[in-house]
């Protein structure tokens, strides 16, 4: 395409966005609408999403060994839940470890425990990670089938409900966005429809004088283009904004737990060029579904 007709479609799109006043600005206010809820919901979703792989790191499966059990019986154990596909890690925590952990997490109650020093009656235990934390459940299942295993632990009904709440969020985030993202869609094509019900008679000539499809549809894509990208400045201020004093108010409220927000810098400046992205989209996509369904050419 000549870099003169490229200037022609971008002056004819700008003429057609100035032409039509209020649908413009419905429109782009739609984009802005749809964009800021899109921006709020998503920053939401991926500091949900960081802190619930933090939590899903930390799920493990505590293995404890059956008192009966030698070094080669330990082994053998070690084996068999090696042989486990989902397993990515297996760790072996001896009794005398896990009195000293238990001893330090009671604080001063704990010391009562320091007795049991020389009769130790905690098991040796193998702490156990799946490749896929939601695989857990399952594995530990099969590990409980396995000879020389007193119990096994992993946080039973909690890790499920942790699961569950987990998938909810991240599903209903996803439904909202999709939702918000084709109501901009049909407004931006409602008024690219418009415009091209005013214009079906400079159409009908210029195809009368040789216009190819092609020529005609151009100007009413970048229409499109424009209100989207438009749509998507606002958003990306306020948002960024927001963002900016809602991290410098509570990161320093979450040092030292284990719940982390993501920084601003790269996050807001992905999250900018996801949403001119997305309004751009939105914008070329709602004209070409006006121009399929109400340009006859």
């Amino acid at each position: 395409m000549k870099i003169r007709t490229v200037g022609r479609h971008a002056r004819e799109s700008l003429k057609s966005i100035k032409r039509n006043g209020w649908m413009t600005f419905a429109s782009i206010g739609s984009v802005t609408v749809t964009l800021i809820l899109v921006g709020v919901f998503f920053a939401i979703m991926m500091n949900l999403n960081r802190v619930a792989q933090t939590i899903e790191q930390d799920v493990e499966i505590r293995v404890h060994i059956d008192v009966a059990a030698n070094k080669q019986d330990q082994d053998t154990l070690r084996k068999q839940i090696a042989s486990i596909p989902e397993v990515k890690s297996i760790v072996f925590s001896p009794k005398t470890k896990e009195l000293d952990n238990l001893v330090k997490s009671l604080g001063e109650d704990g010391k009562a425990f320091q007795l049991f020093q020389q009769d130790n009656p905690l098991n040796d235990v193998f702490i156990v990670k799946t490749k896929n934390p939601a695989d857990t459940m399952k594995v530990a299942k099969q590990i409980e089938k396995d000879n020389f295993v007193a119990k096994v632990k992993y946080g039973q009904g909690k890790v499920e409900k942790l699961f569950k709440f987990i998938s909810a969020a991240r599903n209903v985030g996803i439904v909202l966005i999709i939702g918000l993202f084709f109501t901009a869609i049909f407004l931006i094509s409602n008024t690219i429809k418009i415009t091209i019900i005013a214009r079906r008679r400079e159409i009908k000539i210029m195809r009368l004088v040789g216009a190819t499809n092609s020529f005609i549809r151009w100007p009413f894509f970048l229409e499109g283009l424009w209100l989207g990208i438009v749509g998507s400045i606002l958003p990306i201020v306020l948002i960024s904004i927001a963002y900016y004093r809602a991290y410098d108010y509570i990161g320093p409220k979450l040092e030292g737990t284990f719940i982390k927000v993501l920084p601003f810098s790269p996050f807001v400046y992905q999250m900018s060029g996801i949403l001119i992205l997305m309004g751009a989209l939105i914008g070329v996509w709602g004209s070409v579904m006006s121009v399929r369904k109400f340009l006859k050419v």
